[in-house]
């Protein structure tokens, strides 16, 4: 048995594997842009071509003479109120007014003055009487974990209740959602993490975990559910004790397969040869809120915590190349968890841990797990509000590393539209469109209302053309080549499109991107925005050389070549339809330390500087939150929160580097629209954000922490946690940004 003393070299390494899986020759985004830039035409411009030369004359989405102010009132004409998960008036700030918050590398958080900031919920805190607090010993059973807080919060909702029901309108009472992403082994484990060497194993097997950590583990993962009510005093919330809401979904909860996909030959497993139900949801990252009222969370990093042994000669071709296409190769041992491991006389229940492993070891897929892999990476469905339901993965929306989903504003009688972002370098950023058209008498009607708006409908990939503009390519067996003509990966019906949708992007041409993280659309001007967090090989790898939308390729702080900053692109739908399958597209903010001149191309200064943009939310007031996951400016600070007033595509204008390269740039950064909101404690990243209808509470999570930051009195273990942001006196979160000016 060895011990792995060195926790802080162990304790974030799953969650640091970025996979990079794409053999396909498709353009990426980077290319694209150098050769719109590069063109004659364009450079005769110089560097104060306008963003309307730019991208020609396509209109805005929802704006006019009227209404192309991005403050005040809506641009987007949207009467569906009841829908809106908010109270009061909704208007904009004209601008930001609260003190920036200073760079921090400090042990505890900061927040801007005149807000509160206070840590709930962490890691092992008990959700039903009977259990031990947590002890900084860690010897807690790993059972006792199917009844407390998981580790690694991240995405969230809070669910505004009344009596027993969805109201997307109250603040007083409300159940508080969030995902558990990930475990830090190290930290969790009584005693370090353990491994066992087995010299007789196969590969896959050679080093063993012990069976009450990687139970302790699955149970980690998953889904928290946790009611909520206002203090007393009007600020901030409290648990409720004992609440019958209260549930844990883990990586051992069952799911059900809906969708094109359920019933599949693919999908079907040693659990349930039907393939209508698998175990366990997993790695589950950012989240989203349905427009009726459910809870939407995402598998994003699930090849993580399975494992493969040498079995392509019992496959065919196209199963073998699928797994590969997922970055399932043979003999590929998982990510550090190893829960395939333990010895089968330690499990519990029936393939405790042999699920993990999708060798193809029996003479059909109803004898072993090969399709154990093929049910996760979906959009999860959750209802909060009724405690015995089960989990649906929504498989028509498509299978992939999902970060979040996001719905465009709703219409009555029109489609529902979601954008998700497939995180992982060179992949996709997909939308899907409901058959069924949105009706507002389904506000509430949980899981339900689900199946009637996400179990039918088209899924596109995203193709970014030279010009400006972009288009939705459909990805529907029998058309566009998505048929058994393709070589690596024969298509025989839209059950194989959707499991090996990347393969089928592929085939469509999509265009590759640099990880594509959260999505957002702005209820405002109905723009799409997405996170590029960063990629490290730009400039650095034959293959992504420096273009136009990534230009820098540089030196600094130590570390030399590649673009570590990343940044935000977005989109506008055509005529506004997000039902439609063309739009215009531009980069709003490049990622930099302010003081890096000649590369800061936002012009971004040090009240707003930051790096690597993750978590991406747009209340409902129009504000954009964006939250930092980053390596690469943390000697100067830590991974922060900020608030951001965006403009809209095309405008901003052409600018140099010193490479030589042009890009496009969004409107300038200053100290009115966007500002730097909080600083996690060190070693954190910030993520999960969700807003009280009443905008009085703002929530946060934090993941793996340093410095004993969440740890018990006395104890040393850091633990992820919640934290919950309230105004010192009570008011709206941002009120500041509303009052008026005292100058003149």
């Amino acid at each position: 048995m060895t011990l792995l003393n060195n926790i802080n070299s162990k304790r974030n390494l799953a969650h640091e594997e970025i996979e990079d899986s794409n053999p396909s020759n498709n353009i990426d985004f980077q290319t694209i842009i150098s050769r719109r830039l590069n063109r004659r035409s364009l450079l005769k411009g110089g560097t104060g071509l306008t963003a309307a030369a730019f991208f020609g004359t396509l209109p805005l989405v929802g704006c006019n003479s009227e209404d192309s102010k991005p403050n005040g009132r809506p641009l987007i004409k949207n009467d569906n109120t009841a829908a809106i998960p908010a109270t009061g008036e909704l208007k904009r700030p004209e601008t930001l007014k609260f003190e920036a918050v200073a760079h921090s590398k400090a042990a505890e958080m900061s927040v801007a003055a005149g807000y509160n900031a206070e840590m709930i919920l962490p890691l092992g805190m008990p959700l039903i009487a009977g259990i031990d607090d947590w002890k900084d010993n860690r010897e807690q059973s790993a059972e006792s974990f199917e009844w407390r807080m998981g580790d690694n919060h991240d995405g969230m909702w809070f669910f505004g209740k009344n009596g027993g029901a969805y109201d997307p309108k109250a603040s007083d009472n409300g159940l508080l959602v969030m995902n558990h992403e990930y475990v830090n082994s190290a930290e969790l484990s009584p005693f370090g993490y353990h491994l066992i060497k087995d010299n007789n194993a196969a590969p896959i097997f050679q080093n063993r975990r012990l069976a009450s950590d990687v139970r302790r583990e699955v149970n980690c993962h998953g889904v928290a559910v946790v009611e909520m009510k206002r203090r007393a005093d009007g600020k901030g919330y409290e648990m409720v004790r004992n609440s019958k809401y209260h549930r844990r979904i883990t990586s051992s909860t069952v799911a059900q397969l809906t969708g094109p996909v359920a019933g599949s030959d693919w999908v079907k497993t040693k659990f349930d040869p039907t393939g209508l139900q698998t175990r366990g949801i997993n790695n589950n990252c950012g989240a989203g809120l349905s427009p009726w009222g459910t809870y939407l969370t995402t598998e994003e990093n699930f090849l993580g915590v399975f494992a493969r042994g040498q079995d392509a000669s019992q496959l065919t071709a196209g199963h073998h190349y699928g797994r590969e296409r997922y970055g399932a190769k043979e003999d590929f041992p998982g990510w550090e968890y190893l829960w395939h491991t333990p010895e089968a006389k330690d499990a519990k229940i029936a393939d405790e841990f042999s699920r993990w492993d999708m060798t193809a070891v029996g003479v059909t897929a109803a004898d072993d797990y090969r399709n154990g892999f093929n049910t996760f990476g979906y959009i999860t469905e959750i209802d909060p509000f009724d405690p015995q339901s089960i989990p649906q993965k929504r498989t028509a929306l498509g299978r992939f590393a999902h970060e979040n989903c996001a719905y465009a504003p709703v219409e009555q009688g029109k489609p529902i539209v979601f954008y998700m972002g497939d995180d992982a370098r060179g992949e996709y950023i997909y939308k899907f469109v409901s058959k069924a058209t949105w009706s507002n008498n389904d506000i509430g009607g949980g899981l339900k209302a689900g199946s009637k708006y996400m179990d039918d409908g088209t899924l596109y990939v995203a193709v970014f053309n030279d010009d400006g503009r972009g288009e939705w390519k459909a990805l529907i067996h029998g058309q566009s080549g998505l048929d058994t003509s393709n070589s690596e990966l024969p298509f025989h019906g839209q059950d194989e499109v959707l499991i090996f949708a990347r393969a089928a992007a592929d085939v469509l041409g999509a265009t590759k991107m640099d990880r594509p993280e959260w999505v957002s659309v702005s209820p405002i001007t109905g723009e799409v925005y997405v996170t590029l967090t960063n990629n490290k090989y730009r400039g650095v790898s034959a293959d992504q050389p420096v273009s136009a939308t990534n230009p820098r390729s540089y030196n600094v702080r130590g570390k030399a070549g590649g673009n570590d900053n990343g940044h935000i692109i977005r989109w506008a739908e055509t005529g506004g339809d997000h039902t439609a399958t063309s739009f215009e597209w531009d980069v709003y903010l490049f990622a930099a330390p302010y003081d890096l001149a000649t590369e800061n191309l936002s012009k971004l200064n040090n009240n707003n500087d930051f790096s690597s943009p993750d978590g991406l939310y747009f209340d409902p007031r129009g504000v954009l939150w964006i939250q930092t996951d980053d390596g690469a400016y943390t000697d100067t600070s830590s991974c922060m929160l900020l608030a951001a007033l965006p403009g809209k595509v095309s405008d901003g204008a052409l600018t140099i580097t010193t490479a030589g390269q042009q890009t496009r740039v969004g409107m300038p950064a200053n100290n009115d629209n966007i500002k730097r909101f909080f600083v996690g404690p060190e070693g954190c990243e910030v993520t999960g954000i969700t807003l009280t209808p009443d905008f009085k509470t703002l929530f946060i999570n934090i993941q793996h922490p340093g410095n004993q930051w969440g740890a018990v009195a006395g104890g040393k273990i850091p633990r992820s946690a919640t934290v919950m942001i309230t105004k010192e006196d009570g008011d709206v979160i941002l009120a500041e940004s509303f009052a008026p000016s005292n100058s003149g």
